[in-house]
Parts: structure tokens; C-alpha cells; sequence
């Protein structure tokens, strides 16, 4: 029963900490601190929004199509299925926060971590999308 108990404990901290991991300060391979990188809920992207709008980039990466049925304002959109999109995303200030989101956080989520191998300092992807955000 014991051992039972001790199994358990040992898969809850496994799961909770795997399930994290992508909300975490990342490093890199010879251990400098990379930056920040994060799924966040809508009510705190909006309250970032809010606070910050001139101090950071707010991209949208669906398809024009998409962001003609509505988009966040002041957002930018850089399509993820057109081609050049890594590069138009490696053309973003590394240095400044960007504010991802897609329709679902799909796409976002995929941006996300390109950005962090890009080097980029401070990430963040709305969490559920732009579907949540309505």
C-alpha cells in the first residue's frame, strides 16, 4: 500500500512538472538564462495589453482571412502558412515583449517556441486564442 501511495506521488510530481515546464524561464544549452515564455489567460494578456500597448509587439498569426472576421486592436499579422514567415518573425525586436496569439493557440503555441530559439527575451501566447479572447 505504501509503495502504492509512494508511485502516485511520484506521477503527480512528474505530470504537474512536465505540464509547467513550458510556462518557466528557459536556459540555454551552456545554461545562460534565455528568457521568459509563457501561455498566458486571456484576462492577463489583456491586462497587459492594457498597461503596455506602447511598449510591446502584439502579433496575430492567422490568415488574412481570419483576421478579417475580427482581430485584437493594434494588432500586426503575420500569416504562420505564408511563406517568409520565419523571417518576418526573426525582423521582430528580440529584445522587446511580443504577445502572440492565433485562433486556438495552435500556431501561437508552434511561434512561441520559434521565438525562443530565435533568442527572443519575453514571449507570451494568448491562451485558447483569439476564440477566447472574444
Amino acid at each position: 500500500m505504501r509503495t502504492a501511495l509512494l508511485s502516485i506521488a511520484a506521477l503527480a510530481t512528474m505530470f504537474f512538472t512536465a505540464c509547467n515546464s513550458t510556462n518557466n524561464t528557459s536556459s540555454s544549452a551552456n545554461g545562460q538564462t534565455e528568457g521568459i515564455f509563457k501561455v498566458i489567460s486571456p484576462a492577463d494578456f489583456k491586462a497587459a495589453l492594457t498597461a503596455n500597448a506602447d511598449q510591446l509587439q502584439l502579433i496575430d498569426v492567422r490568415t488574412p482571412q481570419e483576421v478579417a472576421a475580427g482581430a485584437i486592436e493594434g494588432s500586426t499579422n503575420l500569416d504562420f502558412n505564408a511563406g517568409g514567415f520565419k523571417e518576418k518573425i526573426a525582423a521582430l525586436d528580440k529584445e522587446k515583449p511580443v504577445y502572440l496569439y492565433c485562433a486556438s493557440g495552435g500556431r501561437s503555441g508552434k511561434t512561441l517556441k520559434m521565438m525562443q530559439s530565435m533568442g527572443f527575451k519575453e514571449v507570451y501566447d494568448l491562451k485558447g486564442g483569439y476564440s477566447s479572447w472574444k
